[in-house]
């Protein structure tokens, strides 16, 4: 395949495999092998789990950019602009870049068909071993064993919570998916267990492959008190520390995990108070509960499967809301739509329901539509666009917009909103 600009290579990526999704390693690792199986940095960190990934990847690569070390940071999926999945050394990967990458993996896999998320996957690699970067840290995408960021061994692992989503790919049971998530854990390598309530699937896996676990309540420990929080892990404690810039309190746990690992990898790359401390201001994820003032006031959360969205519906309650709380949310077919729209609908009293069915896995607004009481009020509309501007014309100040549900919800509403990842 050769083409002259990145949106021409993923829309082509996008007709190469017969599936969106195609979980193994083997077609990947074949062609991650073809292309020299380069090592991506010294020291790699993967992150797995439901909720909270995105945000602990943000800390660690924060705390490490603060204390001067060159990171790369491998994420999905995007709000506005492939180059958000991939950032080396704070930057997001340019258009050139992916293209040089992306040819050197279509060289190298021969006939070997791979989907629109190995070729990502492939890419980021491939751009963190020709950057030279010391720490790489690697989002899993979907469960872990499986997923194409597993064939990558890393140095340290971290679990963050586990919920019920891609039960059609990883299992109908907390268990199922929580083995599934552990899958990239390695004999020997440490595990970061950043959750209390992970089913105990995920540690037994650990000690089935010798991974050693340090579990949050257990090795390590955080205290939240006043105007900040305290750290201790088993070689060292963190005091005065601030509190994170992302809204919600499980931000804390989140970073109180990227803190482990940091600590686990502290012989190598040392990280002193002070970088901790701006790391964890200075870490940001767009699309968690961030808060815009337009005409009325705007939260906007990726939150898509009902642990997120019930943190979301928590943390609503500590806004005052003078005047009418209104939700806009469009969902993926394969999510618990149900059950994600009943934590949050005491909350809402006005529902606008995004259609969308032009995304292979889109859900219809009709589809939403039923998942709510009959006697809610709700109206649909055929994307974000057209929902948010006829919202616009009868919002007050006083009035609360929610929007969640899903990434492509989230990212055409900052774009609305004229809000830019950078």
């Amino acid at each position: 395949m050769s083409a002259k600009s990145l949106e021409q290579w993923l829309d082509w990526q996008l007709e190469l495999h017969t599936k969106e999704i195609d979980l193994g390693l083997d077609r990947v690792s074949r062609v991650w092998q073809a292309m020299g199986a380069p090592a991506i940095a010294d020291k790699v960190i993967t992150v797995a789990g439901t909720n909270g990934k995105g945000s602990t990847v943000a800390f660690c690569e924060a705390i490490y950019h603060a204390a001067g070390y060159r990171v790369g940071c491998y994420t999905s999926p995007h709000l506005l602009r492939y180059n958000e999945r991939i950032r080396l050394d704070h930057q997001l990967a340019s258009d050139e870049q992916i293209v040089s990458a992306f040819e050197a993996i279509d060289q190298a896999r021969g006939e070997i068909p791979l989907t629109y998320f190995e070729f990502g996957t492939l890419a980021a690699l491939w751009l963190m071993a020709q950057s030279q970067m010391e720490i790489a840290i690697l989002e899993v995408g979907l469960g872990g064993r499986l997923d194409a960021v597993n064939i990558i061994d890393a140095d340290v692992v971290v679990i963050t919570s586990i919920g019920l989503d891609h039960m059609d790919w990883l299992g109908d049971s907390i268990a199922k998916i929580g083995f599934e998530k552990a899958g990239v854990m390695r004999k020997g390598h440490p595990a970061v267990l950043a959750a209390k309530d992970l089913p105990p699937s995920v540690k037994a896996h650990a000690d089935k492959v010798g991974a050693k676990t340090f579990m949050l309540g257990e090795q390590y420990h955080f205290e939240q008190i006043a105007g900040g929080w305290s750290w201790q892990g088993q070689n060292r404690t963190r005091r005065a520390l601030p509190l994170p810039s992302m809204r919600g309190s499980v931000q804390l746990q989140n970073a109180a995990a990227a803190l482990q690992v940091i600590e686990l990898l502290e012989d190598t790359f040392p990280v002193d108070q002070n970088a901790a401390k701006s790391g964890l201001i200075d870490a940001k994820v767009f699309g968690r509960f961030d808060i815009y003032q337009h005409k009325a006031r705007f939260v906007v959360d990726v939150g898509h499967n009902p642990e997120a969205v019930g943190h979301l519906a928590s943390h609503l309650g500590d806004l005052f809301v003078p005047g009418k709380v209104h939700a806009v949310v469009g969902m993926l077919k394969d999510k618990s739509i149900a059950e994600t729209l009943a934590v949050i609908a005491p909350r809402i009293e006005e529902w606008h329901l995004l259609d969308l069915s032009d995304n292979p896995r889109g859900a219809t607004a009709e589809r939403l539509a039923e998942c709510l009481p009959a006697e809610s009020q709700k109206q649909s509309y055929a994307s974000a666009k057209d929902a948010l501007d006829a919202l616009d014309t009868e919002l007050s100040s006083d009035d609360l917009v929610v929007v969640f549900g899903s990434f492509v919800t989230v990212g055409a509403t900052l774009a609305w909103l004229g809000e830019m990842p950078t």
